[in-house]
């Protein structure tokens, strides 16, 4: 099994869920949204990185546009391999919750 981080984790559910929409803007919007924190670049540039050197990602670079200046945008997509490694993320977390109490927010003993 592999593990990953958190970000790491919802950097690549998220790569998987925009498919050919997955670069960096998207990306970091989808998960502003989704987690309702404020996603640096870095953020997801790091984790970007890590998951494409495990081959759990892999990314293509677009013809240079006019519109973005004559720059490129890098296009990531979700490997066979990240995929397992998110089914397996899924089932570990399935498992794990299943033991734990119930995450109801008890008062706090003195």
């Amino acid at each position: 099994m592999r593990f990953l981080s958190r970000s790491e984790e919802l950097v690549l559910l998220a790569v998987w869920k925009l498919k050919e929409d997955a670069y960096c803007v998207p990306i970091r919007e989808h998960l502003n949204v989704l987690t309702g924190k404020n996603w640096s670049f870095g953020s997801i540039f790091d984790p970007l990185d890590r998951l494409e050197k495990k081959g759990l990602l892999w990314s293509i670079l677009t013809e240079p546009a006019k519109f973005r200046g004559g720059r490129s945008k890098r296009i990531y997509r979700i490997t066979a391999d990240g995929k397992r490694a998110l089914a397996e993320m899924h089932a570990m977390q399935k498992a794990m919750w299943a033991e734990a109490p119930d995450p109801e927010i008890e008062p706090e003993e003195a």
